[in-house]
């Protein structure tokens, strides 16, 4: 089992500047090397105190790899439709030659209708345009003189310079909060995974989740799936020190996001079925029922090592978890501490692939 770190910047200018976020953020990355986690990852989103923060993945994570030499740096994730496929396949390729070959490209399909609104692109063709975009990257990677005859992008014949620096291309990972049909696919195409489980409920995760890994299998492919997961997470020596932090940015992050997703109240897509229901589970939300439920980790070393132990159960133990520490408006001091914590009394209890003992 893996461990990395996530940013997912749920915070609006009053309470902390973005200078002042990015500098506490790559230093938490430089954290994260020495604590041996495994990645860094980060968002694409636009406008709102809900992620608007981070605009640009790519940016970020640049700077995070000129300040580290081993840690991987993900896009967790890329909005595909935003971004014109020869535009963002030169600026993935030049990343992972900036990080050395670091890159774990992750890709999303975006589900904000204000989002889709403001680049002008109807919101029913997200799942279209995510597959074309996706592919037309991974071929501009791999290949020469590409010609692309598209639905919305026609190009060629072009040759991309920089190839990446990994060979083939560097690791693809497909977004999925909670499409069946797209983790299928995934498994497929031969893609990796990046998952959300406080968006779903754990049956149909794990459901997602097993038909992912049976798609791979079934297709053939080399290698063994990777599969990103991601939780927010607090620690601290004194339990209810973590679970009051926990209480406090859970509900600054679902009133960030209540105010994100606002426009699902009038908006219907058969792309996003059942999405106008989020504002109502938004606004039912209950940390107790999400901490007990394990969406959210919080409480002692011991307490989140037991959090984990079970996650493992449910959804296997060759996971990588993904944890945010710096939620909100956290004072960094708090989430270095959480950090140091989890990299020095949860981690040791789990090794490889396997969940030690003295993790049950």
């Amino acid at each position: 089992m893996k461990f990395g770190i996530n940013f997912f910047p749920v915070v609006d200018p009053d309470a902390k500047t973005a200078t002042d976020y990015y500098d506490e953020s790559l230093g938490l990355v430089e954290l994260a090397e020495e604590l041996g986690f495994e990645h860094a990852q980060t968002v694409e989103h636009y406008f709102s105190p809900y992620g608007g923060y981070s605009p640009d993945p790519v940016t970020f994570l640049t700077a995070a790899a000129a300040r580290t030499s081993r840690i991987r740096i993900a896009t967790g994730a890329v909005i595909a439709a935003f971004t014109h496929p020869v535009k963002l396949a030169g600026k993935l390729a030049m990343l992972d030659h900036l990080s050395h070959g670091r890159l774990d490209a992750g890709f999303g399909r975006g589900f904000l209708p204000d989002e889709f609104a403001a680049f002008g692109i109807p919101i029913h063709e997200s799942r279209a345009r995510f597959a074309e975009t996706v592919e037309a990257v991974r071929r501009l990677w791999t290949e020469e003189n590409v010609v692309w005859d598209g639905e919305f992008h026609q190009f060629g014949p072009v040759t991309m310079l920089p190839r990446p620096y990994q060979a083939p291309h560097p690791p693809i990972f497909v977004a999925s909060a909670t499409s069946p049909e797209s983790c299928a696919a995934s498994g497929s195409a031969g893609h990796h995974l990046q998952v959300v489980p406080s968006v779903t409920s754990r049956e149909t995760l794990q459901d997602n989740i097993s038909r992912y890994r049976a798609a791979w299998r079934d297709a053939g492919h080399a290698g063994s799936p990777r599969i990103q997961i991601k939780y927010t997470a607090y620690l601290s020596e004194n339990r209810a020190e973590a679970l009051e932090a926990g209480e406090t940015y859970e509900r600054n992050y679902i009133e960030k996001m209540a105010g994100a997703i606002a426009s699902w109240a009038s908006t219907r897509s058969d792309q996003y079925p059942g999405y106008e229901s989020f504002v109502d589970k938004v606004g039912a939300y209950d940390f107790a029922a999400s901490l007990r439920d394990n969406k959210v980790l919080a409480g002692t070393p011991d307490d989140v090592t037991e959090q984990i132990a079970t996650i493992a159960e449910w959804f296997g133990d060759d996971l990588c978890v993904s944890l945010q520490f710096n939620p909100g408006a956290m004072p960094i001091a708090q989430s270095r501490k959480a950090m140091h914590l989890f990299g020095e009394h949860v981690m040791p209890a789990f090794s490889g692939s396997r969940v030690l003992e003295g993790a049950r």
